[in-house]
């Protein structure tokens, strides 16, 4: 699995005109990809990368803060640009193997006490963010990656 953090003071997802997940104050937003060899040690895993980095202003993690974090879905991360002008997305595992998944990472976080807010699997999402700091990592469940 491959997820971008961002530090943020705030962040909202929008499908069809609706606000479907938020967080109003100073947390991380989580897009988070999935390729056809994860699964649900790799979720674990990203969980609690997720809730225990210290990304935080003064060095804190999600959970040293109690700070919200909102996740998002994205196949593109495991875009390949590498060749020509179209990307590939051969890398992305298919939305029934992904969505499980994603969903495991949500519910791994919510076990260890975080306030996650979602967007909506699949979906055409309008992602706003006040990126903090900036920061930004990418993480990788899977060190060969």
């Amino acid at each position: 699995m491959r997820a971008v953090l961002q530090r943020v003071t705030s962040a909202s997802v929008v499908v069809d005109d609706e606000v479907v997940g938020a967080i109003d104050r100073p947390g991380l937003v989580a897009l988070v990809g999935v390729t056809h060899e994860d699964g649900p040690a790799q979720a674990q895993w990203l969980a609690r990368k997720i809730a225990e980095l210290r990304l935080l202003r003064g060095e804190q993690s999600v959970t040293e803060a109690g700070a919200p974090v909102l996740v998002v879905s994205q196949f593109t991360l495991y875009g390949d640009a590498r060749e020509g002008r179209r990307p590939t997305w051969n890398a992305a595992a298919p939305g029934p193997v992904a969505e499980p998944l994603v969903d495991l990472v949500v519910s791994a976080l919510r076990e260890r006490r975080v306030e996650v807010a979602t967007g909506t699997f699949g979906a055409d999402m309008a992602l706003s963010l006040v990126n903090d700091g900036p920061v930004t990592l990418v993480i990788d469940s899977s060190p060969e990656r």
